[in-house]
């Protein structure tokens, strides 16, 4: 008799346990702890958006490789395709030890004005490739994974610059930062004219440091996990 009842309490822990487990699992991430959400520590915050921009910059490299096979047999256009990326307005600092040396809400602000002045670019990028039928639908497909993928990480670095606000690490001088028409507004919109493997390069180049110098703040601002 103790013993089937001891069977029983035992099934009901566990039964307790998984749906709190469940209930975890399924609930939606946050930064401020509101009610049914499941908090996020900022090191985990930064480790999602670094692993985020790890993902789409490898996506950029598969593609740009896929371009170089393209271009390279027939029209060897490589050599000759212009340097002049439309973000080159964005002032990004120059190597690690001049980002280390940036203030936290300027970095961050670089950071997002890269992000933000790749949304349209990407997309219009995207559509070339679904229409030109010499590529193939992994170059279509990635293209879209790459134009959903930038602004997904906008999102996730938006949530970043939330829990730093609420922890008191940065001010709020980064509040008008949400608006896309005030981080466009120093940007060139000479990506228009950029053949599709210009704007991939540049698009690589840019994706190569926003992983960096997120990196580098995650460092800079939770040093003890995993800098």
């Amino acid at each position: 008799m103790m013993l089937a009842a001891c069977s029983v309490w035992l099934l009901l822990v566990c039964l307790v346990l998984y749906s709190r487990l469940k209930v975890a699992a399924s609930a939606p991430t946050c930064t401020n702890g509101q009610a049914g959400c499941h908090v996020l520590s900022l090191a985990n915050l930064f480790d999602r958006v670094i692993q985020h921009s790890a993902r789409m910059h490898g996506i950029s490299n598969d593609l740009h490789s896929e371009f170089e096979l393209y271009f390279l047999p027939s029209k060897n256009q490589i050599g000759r395709v212009s340097r002049n990326c439309h973000t080159s307005t964005i002032l990004t600092p120059n190597g690690k030890e001049n980002a280390q040396r940036m203030a936290r809400e300027e970095l961050t602000e670089v950071i997002l004005k890269l992000l933000v002045a790749w949304g349209d670019p990407l997309w219009h990028f995207h559509q070339s490739l679904a229409h030109n039928h010499e590529f193939s639908n992994f170059s279509s497909n990635k293209s879209l994974e790459m134009s959903d993928m930038v602004h997904e990480l906008r999102k996730g670095v938006q949530k970043v610059i939330e829990k730093m606000k609420m922890l008191g690490i940065i001010g709020n001088s980064l509040g008008g930062l949400g608006s896309s028409e005030s981080l466009l507004a120093p940007v060139s919109a000479e990506w228009r004219l950029m053949k599709d493997y210009d704007l991939l390069y540049c698009f690589r180049r840019d994706s190569s440091k926003i992983q960096n110098y997120l990196k580098i703040l995650k460092c800079r601002i939770v040093p003890e996990h995993g800098c």
